[in-house]
């Protein structure tokens, strides 16, 4: 649960989903009217920041340098639309589409913070608004009555005064007071901040397409020329000589015979085998573009006016 003691670590800080998933910045925090306690913190989602959706504090932890809540990020994205510029306040009834939307009984939180005693108020009026706005003073006009600390579902009604220099509007009050606001001059010291929207620009990776090798196997003729060999017979005729003769009349005068001779050749016998020829692979190559973007700034003016100088801006 946050505190209102760590209201200014949560302001200006990413919030997390409780996935561990970036949802955006918390803008605002809004307190509770009657109790005083932080209720919802706004966070700044988009691509450039453009839309706050509502999500509630009270189980919410501070992790490091961010706040993580209890609720997953397409949950809080799709948070009802509530114009957090219309006066600081949240009223009853968009405070009560926001408890149903997140399933939150508003009835059981608001009993179990008067059981805890963390109410801190007398109050007949339930909301909340922006810490951070000056607290009202005197007393506020009743129009119509309740117990301390008992729940009147008659928004704008109290009878409780309202305090003063505490930073709280007085209880009671309708709606939801936002912290965070910027730009006020303080009673202290007279200065006044002068504050201004800087575009902050972050890239996103999306999926542009996918490419993939396929392996498959394809016939095709090939024709090669190759020599091949094969027997003839040639028939050689030898006279007979001197030298030659004992081995001719070695047998007898007159006989018959035969004598054969095997004669071969070659023939082409075609047969495949498998061998590697090449590595194919993809490599995605990174390759960097200038994009411009444009977005919109807003910025603080001050105008000063004195008797002497009249008014004038400060740029």
């Amino acid at each position: 649960m946050i505190t209102r003691q760590q209201i200014t670590t949560v302001l200006d800080h990413p919030v997390y989903d409780a996935h561990g998933n970036k949802i955006g910045e918390a803008k605002h925090v809004f307190l509770d009217d009657a109790s005083g306690r932080p209720e919802w913190v706004s966070v700044r989602t988009g691509l450039f920041g453009t839309s706050e959706s509502f999500v509630p504090i009270h189980d919410a932890t501070l992790v490091e340098d961010h706040l993580q809540v209890a609720y997953p990020k397409e949950k809080i994205k799709d948070a009802p639309a509530v114009d957090v510029d219309a006066g600081g306040h949240l009223s009853e009834s968009e405070e009560h589409r926001l408890y149903d939307y997140y399933g939150i009984d508003m009835d059981a939180t608001w009993a179990q913070a008067q059981k805890s005693g963390d109410t801190g108020w007398a109050s007949s009026g339930r909301g909340a608004a922006s810490a951070g706005a000056a607290g009202a003073a005197g007393a506020a006009a009743a129009t119509g009555t309740s117990k301390a600390g008992e729940r009147s579902r008659t928004p704008g009604t109290s009878s409780a005064a309202g305090v003063a220099d505490t930073g709280y509007a007085a209880p009671g009050a309708k709606g939801m007071r936002r912290t965070g606001e910027r730009g006020k001059a303080t009673e202290a010291g007279g200065a006044m901040t002068r504050s201004e929207e800087r575009l902050r620009i972050t890239t996103e990776r999306y999926e542009t397409g996918r490419a993939r090798l396929r392996k498959f196997v394809v016939t095709e003729e090939q024709e090669m020329t190759v020599p091949v060999h094969h027997e003839e017979v040639r028939i050689e005729r030898e006279p007979i000589t001197d030298a030659s003769r004992d081995a001719a009349l070695s047998g007898p005068d007159l006989t018959e015979d035969e004598y054969e001779v095997v004669l071969h050749g070659e023939r082409a016998v075609a047969s495949t085998e498998t061998v590697p020829v090449e590595r194919v692979r993809l490599l995605a190559e990174d390759h960097v573009e200038q994009e411009t973007v444009k977005g919109r700034v807003r910025k603080e003016r001050i105008e000063a006016e004195t008797p002497k100088e009249g008014r004038r801006r400060l740029d």
